[in-house]
C-alpha cells in the first residue's frame, strides 16, 4: 500500500515576477543583498551568449550556483536593475534568502545573446570540433562560470519551466561534473507527439497562433525587447475567428503573411519526419551524473508528455541516477503560478503549491549543491485528485497498479466485462459545426478547461456518451490511459477525441472557489482527455487512408492521469472528433491538411464499434483498494 501524505499548510500568493523590475518581496531586498553582473560568455564556436549572474554580498561562505537558460528574455537588463525574485519558486525568495549565486542565460540566437535560434535545438550525439547544441552550449558556461565567478562550492543546478524546462533537460546530456542537481519543470519532450503544437500528430492551432505570432517575430538580436505580444484577436470568441478564417491554408495569406518563420515550419513538415523527430529530446538523455527531479502538472494543457517522456527516458537510460517525479494537480507551471488548492472548477483541498515549495523544492537543490541533509524525497510523489492526497510511490506507473479495463456498451453504459454480441453507435461529424472544447466564449485558452462540466459536450449528437453504474466504492487510477477505438468511417480520415471524466453525485455540495458559475451537483469533471489524428493510427511517418465503411483500428495511450473516482461517483467516457478550435478541424478527406482548402472539409459519418469482435474500450492502471 503507498504511503498517503496528509497536507497541512499555509496560503502563501504568488506571480510569476519573469519582467517585473522592482526588488522587494515583502521584508526581503534582493538589491541590498545581491550584486548584480552582466556578461558575454563566449561558447565553443565564438558566438557568445548573455549572461546575468546574481552573487551574494555576504562574503562569509561558498554558495552554489542554480542556474536558468530561456529564450523568453531574462529582463530586467541593466546591473542596477533586479527583478522581484530569484530562483525557482515564482513569487516568493526563499532560495534567495537560503543564500546561491543565481545565473540567467539568454539562449543562443534569442534577445540579447548572438547567434541563431533553433526551436529546441536538435541534440547531435556526435559533436565535432565547434559543433553545437544545448548539452555544449551549458557545458561551456559552466566551465566559465567555475572559472569567472567567485564564492561558489564547485557545484551546479539547473531549472526551468516549460520551454526552460526542455533546456534544463538537454543541459544534462553528458552531464557537466560540476551539475550536481537539475529540474526539468513542464517541459517540452516533442512537439509533434504530445507537447504544445501538436498532440499525436493533430495540430494544437490556438496555442500555436497566438504563441508564434509574437515569438519569433520582432527586430534582429540581439536586443532588450524581448517578446512581441501575441496576436490580439478582433474579438473575444476564438471559435468563431477560426471558423471564419477557415483553412489552415489561409493563416499567411490573411495573418501572417510568410513571416512567422516556425509557421512556415509547421506547414512545411506535416508528418513526423527528420525535422520533427530530431527535436524529440528523450532519446538522447545520455550520460546523466546529475540528480534529477521532473515536476508536471496532471491537469498541464501544454507539456504534460514531456515530463513523463523525460522521467521515463532517464529511468531507462540511467538507471544509477536519482530521478526523482512529482506529479501535482496543477496547470501549466501552477505550482510556482498558483496556491494549488483548486483548479476551475475542481476542488483540491490542501494547498498543493505551497506544499511543494515548502517541502520538495528547496529541499532538493538543497541537499544536492549544499549537503544538507537528507530531503527524503520518494521516487515518486504524486497527489490523486478526487481523494485530494500525496501517495509515494517507488515507480511510475505504479507497481501495484494493474490495466483495468472499461468497454463501451449498449445505451451508453460503460463496464468491465467485454461486450458479448453486435453493436455500434454512430454519429455525423460536421467541419462547419466541429464540437467546441469549452463552453466558454474566449479568446484565448483557459487553464481551466482542463477539468471544464462535460455536460455540454455530451448533449451535442455528434458525441459519444458511455458511463458506469454509481461506483459503490473508490476507483484509484494512476498512470497511462489506453484508448482502444475499432471504427468505421465514411470518409477517408477522421480524428478522435476520447475523455475521461468524473461525474459527480446529484448531491455535490457547491464550493466558494468556483471557475464557472454551473451546479457541482452532476458536474462532469474531465479528468484528461486528448486527440489522435487518424491517418497516424499505424505510422505517425507514413499516414495511412482509412478505407471508407472497413473497421480500423486506433489505439493510442493519452497522458497519465492519479485520480480517484469516489465512491458514488461515475466514470464516464466521452468520444468524439472535434476539438475546436484547440486543435484545428480534420477535412476527413486524405489530405495534406496545411494545404487543404475550405471546399476540402466535408461531412462524414463515424462509426464506434462495441462488440465481442471489435470491443472499444478504454484501459487505465487501476490500484485495489
Amino acid at each position: 500500500m503507498p504511503k498517503i501524505i496528509k497536507s497541512l499548510v499555509i496560503f502563501c500568493f504568488l506571480t510569476s515576477g519573469t519582467a517585473i523590475s522592482f526588488a522587494s518581496d515583502g521584508d526581503y531586498d534582493l538589491k541590498a543583498n545581491y550584486t548584480k553582473q552582466e556578461y558575454y560568455v563566449t561558447m565553443r564556436d565564438g558566438v557568445r551568449l548573455f549572461t546575468s549572474i546574481y552573487t551574494p554580498k555576504d562574503k562569509s561562505k561558498t554558495y552554489p550556483i542554480l542556474m536558468k537558460r530561456t529564450p523568453y528574455s531574462l529582463r530586467p537588463y541593466g546591473v542596477n536593475n533586479y527583478p522581484n525574485y530569484l530562483g525557482p519558486n515564482g513569487g516568493d525568495n526563499r532560495f534567495a534568502k537560503d543564500g546561491y549565486i543565481f545565473v540567467y542565460q539568454d539562449v543562443r540566437g534569442k534577445n540579447m545573446s548572438e547567434g541563431d535560434h533553433r526551436v529546441m535545438t536538435p541534440h547531435n550525439d556526435n559533436k565535432t570540433g565547434t559543433e553545437n547544441d544545448e548539452s555544449s552550449d551549458t557545458y561551456d558556461t559552466v566551465e566559465w562560470l567555475l572559472e569567472n565567478v567567485e564564492g561558489h562550492n564547485g557545484k551546479v543546478g539547473i531549472f526551468g519551466i516549460s520551454y526552460p524546462g526542455f533546456y534544463s533537460a538537454a543541459s544534462i546530456i553528458d552531464t557537466h561534473p560540476a551539475i550536481k542537481a537539475a529540474s526539468p519543470q513542464a517541459p517540452m519532450g516533442d512537439i509533434f507527439i504530445g507537447d504544445d503544437f501538436h498532440h499525436n500528430g493533430a495540430f494544437f492551432m490556438l496555442d500555436a497562433f497566438r504563441f508564434f505570432r509574437g515569438f519569433d517575430s520582432g527586430p534582429k538580436n540581439p536586443t532588450k525587447v524581448g517578446r512581441r505580444d501575441s496576436f490580439q484577436f478582433p474579438y473575444e470568441d476564438s471559435y468563431r475567428f477560426f471558423l471564419e478564417l477557415g483553412a489552415l491554408s489561409n493563416v499567411n495569406d490573411k495573418i501572417f503573411h510568410g513571416q512567422s518563420s516556425f509557421w512556415n515550419d509547421l506547414m512545411n513538415h506535416p508528418d513526423y519526419d527528420e525535422y520533427w523527430q530530431s527535436r524529440a529530446i528523450a532519446p538522447h538523455l545520455n550520460n546523466i551524473t546529475a540528480n534529477v527531479m521532473t515536476v508536471i502538472g496532471s491537469f498541464d494543457a501544454e507539456d504534460s508528455y514531456g515530463g513523463t517522456a523525460i522521467y521515463n527516458s532517464i529511468e531507462e537510460k540511467n538507471p544509477r541516477t536519482t530521478n526523482t517525479l512529482v506529479r501535482g494537480p496543477w496547470f501549466h507551471g501552477g505550482w510556482v503560478r498558483s496556491d494549488g488548492n483548486f483548479l476551475g472548477n475542481a476542488p483540491f483541498d490542501v494547498e498543493t503549491s505551497t506544499y511543494y515549495k515548502e517541502n520538495i523544492d528547496l529541499k532538493f537543490f538543497n541537499q544536492y549543491l549544499k549537503d544538507e541533509g537528507d530531503a527524503e524525497l520518494p521516487e515518486v510523489l504524486a497527489f490523486y485528485s478526487g481523494e485530494n492526497e500525496w501517495r509515494e510511490h517507488d515507480q511510475w506507473p505504479p507497481k501495484n497498479a494493474k490495466p483495468y479495463t472499461f468497454y463501451l456498451q449498449e445505451n451508453g453504459s460503460l463496464s468491465n466485462v467485454k461486450p458479448a454480441g453486435e453493436g455500434a453507435d454512430s454519429y455525423v461529424s460536421d467541419p462547419a459545426n466541429p464540437v467546441p472544447y469549452t463552453r466558454a466564449i474566449t479568446s484565448g485558452r483557459s487553464r481551466e478547461y482542463m477539468v471544464e462540466d462535460q455536460r455540454f459536450a455530451g448533449r451535442r449528437p455528434d458525441v459519444m456518451t458511455y458511463q458506469t453504474d454509481i461506483l459503490t466504492e473508490d476507483v484509484v487510477l494512476s498512470g497511462p490511459i489506453v484508448a482502444d477505438l475499432f471504427v468505421s468511417v465514411t470518409g477517408t480520415d477522421a480524428d478522435f477525441i476520447v475523455k475521461v471524466i468524473d461525474v459527480f453525485p446529484d448531491d455535490f455540495p457547491e464550493h466558494e472557489n468556483k471557475y464557472m458559475d454551473v451546479p457541482m451537483n452532476g458536474y462532469q469533471m474531465m479528468v484528461r482527455g486528448e486527440i489522435f489524428r487518424g491517418k497516424y493510427r499505424n505510422s505517425f511517418e507514413n499516414p495511412e487512408a482509412f478505407v471508407p465503411g472497413e473497421v480500423a483500428n486506433v489505439n493510442y495511450t493519452l497522458p497519465h492521469i492519479s485520480h480517484t473516482f469516489k465512491q458514488g461517483h461515475r466514470v464516464m467516457i466521452q468520444v468524439q472528433s472535434s476539438w475546436f478550435p484547440l486543435a484545428d478541424r480534420n477535412p476527413q478527406q486524405f489530405v495534406n491538411i496545411y494545404q487543404a482548402k475550405d471546399e476540402d472539409y466535408i461531412k462524414a459519418t463515424h462509426t464506434i464499434h462495441r462488440s465481442n469482435d471489435y470491443p472499444s474500450s478504454v484501459t487505465i492502471p487501476r490500484i485495489a483498494n
